[in-house]
């Protein structure tokens, strides 16, 4: 697939859904409000946001990089390391709340997108298993 098709597959649409909600959020909870300098921060709550941006980011590059090599075992690996991505978003979401983030219903809004992206990645995931019986 090249790049130009990305902009119509589902889970990359979601992929950069949640990216621009974790943009968004991070720019929310964080003490500084430059995004790009947020890793030189002291602040736990300013590392964590980091991190949401980061890993949110990091979801929709492995994606476009299995569709675009189409090779079976890079959307495999891919698969996998957007899991632990997935996983490290909730977590990161359970941390701003120990560290005692007041507004919870933004939180609880990237994890309705973290949970609407799950079930899109879910059926690509799927999609290229499929593909690999037939």
């Amino acid at each position: 697939m090249s790049y130009d098709k990305l902009g119509t597959l589902p889970v990359y649409i979601k992929a950069l859904e949640l990216c621009k909600i974790s943009r968004e959020i991070a720019s929310f909870v964080t003490f500084n409000k430059d995004l790009l300098k947020l890793y030189q921060s002291n602040s736990l709550r300013d590392i964590i946001a980091d991190s949401i941006l980061t890993d949110s980011n990091l979801i929709h590059q492995k994606i476009a990089l299995a569709e675009t090599k189409g090779c079976h075992s890079e959307k495999v690996r891919s698969a996998a390391f957007i899991n632990v991505m997935i996983r490290n978003i909730i977590s990161y979401c359970n941390g701003l709340e120990m560290d005692g983030v007041k507004e919870k219903e933004y939180l609880n809004l990237l994890r309705q997108e973290v949970i609407s992206f799950r079930k899109s990645f879910r059926a690509w995931r799927k999609s290229f298993r499929d593909n690999d019986n037939s």
